[in-house]
């Protein structure tokens, strides 16, 4: 018996794929998916570090199912650590298909985000800009 996933993590944005958005198979750009990440994953180390960061790697990406027009994408975040200057972001992203009413992790991947002050420069994680 298989146990079904859930997702890991905190909900940080959830946005609907639309046409505007897929390639000339009907399935929505893997780019678009990962900007859709990429902004989750900045909210998420922006509350961490209480203040401003720009993404510096992304360490890992993962694309595990075709995302259809119409589906709900939801993006989850998690705390994977905490550097002096840095935040490591897992984000996992998971869509309703109101076709089949299910959801489905289709993608996952490990951000990186650093801390910057008003002037673009690292600063600590634990001190607020």
């Amino acid at each position: 018996m298989q146990i079904p996933q859930e997702p890991k993590g905190k909900l940080t944005l959830q946005n609907l794929s639309m046409p505007a958005d897929t390639n000339p198979y009907g399935d929505i750009f893997g780019g678009w998916l990962l900007s859709q990440m990429d902004i989750a994953g900045a909210v998420f180390a922006q509350e961490i570090a209480k203040g401003r960061v720009i993404t510096v790697a992304i360490s890992s990406m993962a694309f595990l199912h075709a995302v259809p027009v119409g589906a709900l994408v939801s993006c989850y975040s998690r705390l994977l650590r905490i550097g002096n200057t840095s935040v490591r972001v897992g984000i996992e992203v998971w869509i309703k298909d109101y076709r089949e009413d299910n959801i489905i992790k289709v993608t996952e991947g490990e951000f990186i985000y650093v801390a910057i002050d008003e002037f673009g420069k690292k600063r600590s994680v634990n001190k607020p800009s």
